[in-house]
C-alpha cells in the first residue's frame, strides 16, 4: 500500500534549504539538469530521472525525463528499454508535483493505492539507441482532495512520448499523510531503525537469467517447494530498491517482484512486462517473510496474475501483461526491438 515518503521531516533542522526551480519543462540542451533529488524522494542523484516540469493548466503539467542507455538495475535488453524504467519515471512524478505544484510539506508520506501502466511494444519510443532517451510526459491530475488547504489525495493520468512517438500511458492514485498521522497509522512500525533491525534474513536467489537480470543481487525471488511460489528477497542494502532507509518493503520492490514472477512463469523464452495493473492493500513489513504466487491467465493471453501475501493476508495484487523478445542475446544498440506476442 505505501510507496514513498519524503526523506526529511517537516520543520526539522536537518531538512535542507531547497532551491527554487521549475520553469520551462524543455530547457535548452546545453543547460539540461535534473530536478532536485529531494523532490522525487531519492538520496542518490544518479537515480533521479526527471529533468523539468511546467504547469499547462490548473491540474495539468508537462514533465520531462531522461533515460540512460542502460540503467544499473532497469537495464536495457536487445536494444529495448525496460518498461519498469517508465514505471519508475511515473513514480517520481507524483512526489515532484505534490511538493512543487501542490505545496505538500516535506515529511508528509505518500501512500500508493493503485498503479497501472501500458507501453507500446515494438515502437521507436522504447528503443534503446546510441544516446539517452529524452521523454516528455503529459500529466493530468484529477479527483484532487484537499483537507484544510493541504493535499490529501490525488490521481494522475500520464501520456508519454519520445521524439513525438507515443511510448505509453499510466494511471495512479495516492494519498498524503502528515507525519503525526502516519506515526499513528504505523504504530511501532514507524521506527525505521527498529524495522530494519528486525528484517528477516535474505534467502538465496533463483538464477538471475530466469528473471531477466544478469546480477544475482538484483533477483528478488527465492525458491520454494512450489514452482510458482517464491519468497520475496528483501535486501535493505540494495542501492536502487532501498535508495534510503524505510520502515516497510518499498512499493518498487513489490512491482519488481511481480515483473520477475511473470518473467519466470512466461519462460523459458525471454519476456518483457509491457503492462501492469496493481493494487496495494496493506503494508509489507520487514520482520516477516512475504510470499509470491503467480499463475498465467488461461488462453495464451500473455497475462500473469500475481498475489503477494504476508502473515496469511493479501497485501498486493498485479496483472502483468507480457510480450516475448525473440532473443535475449546482445544486439546492436540502434536496432529496432523485435517482439512476438506471448
Amino acid at each position: 500500500m505505501e510507496f514513498e515518503f519524503a526523506q526529511y521531516e517537516s520543520g526539522t533542522a536537518s531538512r535542507p534549504a531547497l532551491p527554487a526551480f521549475g520553469g520551462p519543462a524543455e530547457p535548452p540542451a546545453t543547460v539540461t539538469t535534473t530536478v532536485p533529488r529531494e523532490y522525487v524522494h531519492k538520496a542518490a542523484l544518479a537515480e533521479v530521472l526527471l529533468t523539468g516540469w511546467h504547469r499547462t493548466d490548473d491540474d495539468a503539467f508537462t514533465v520531462t525525463a531522461q533515460w540512460p542507455r542502460s540503467h544499473s538495475f532497469y537495464r536495457s535488453r536487445h536494444g529495448v528499454h525496460d518498461p519498469m524504467l517508465f514505471a519508475e519515471t511515473v513514480r517520481q512524478i507524483f512526489p515532484l508535483l505534490s511538493h512543487a505544484a501542490y505545496t505538500v510539506p516535506f515529511g508528509h508520506h505518500l501512500i500508493w493505492e493503485h498503479f497501472s501502466y501500458r507501453t507500446d511494444p515494438g515502437t521507436e519510443g522504447m528503443r534503446a539507441g546510441l544516446l539517452p532517451a529524452e521523454v516528455t510526459l503529459y500529466v493530468d491530475c484529477h479527483d484532487v482532495v484537499q483537507r484544510r488547504g493541504v493535499l490529501s489525495a490525488l490521481s494522475l493520468h500520464v501520456e508519454a512520448r519520445r521524439d513525438g512517438v507515443r511510448l505509453g500511458s499510466a494511471e495512479t492514485r495516492f494519498t498524503s499523510h502528515a507525519p503525526a498521522i502516519y506515526r499513528r497509522l504505523r504504530g511501532a512500525y514507524a521506527d525505521k531503525e527498529a524495522a530494519l533491525a528486525a528484517a528477516v534474513p535474505v534467502p538465496l536467489p533463483i538464477p538471475a537469467h530466469r528473471v531477466g537480470h544478469k546480477l544475482r543481487e538484483n533477483v528478488v525471488l527465492a525458491a520454494t517447494r512450489s514452482a510458482r511460489r517464491w519468497q520475496l528477497r528483501v535486501d535493505p542494502y540494495h542501492p536502487v530498491l532501498f535508495d534510503h532507509p524505510v520502515d516497510h518493503v518499498p512499493g518498487a520492490l513489490l512491482l519488481e517482484a511481480a515483473r520477475q514472477a511473470a518473467h519466470v512463469v512466461s519462460g523459458p523464452l525471454p519476456t518483457v512486462a509491457t503492462s501492469m495493473d496493481t493494487r496495494f492493500t496493506r503494508f509489507a513489513e520487514l520482520d516477516a517473510p512475504c510470499w509470491i504466487d503467480a499463475e498465467p491467465e488461461p488462453g495464451g493471453t500473455g497475462r500473469v496474475h500475481v498475489v503477494i501475501h504476508q502473515n496469511g493476508q493479501e497485501l498486493f495484487t498485479a496483472t502483468v501483461g507480457t510480450s516475448r523478445l525473440t532473443t535475449d542475446e546482445p544486439a546492436v544498440a540502434a536496432a529496432r526491438p523485435v517482439y512476438a506476442h506471448s
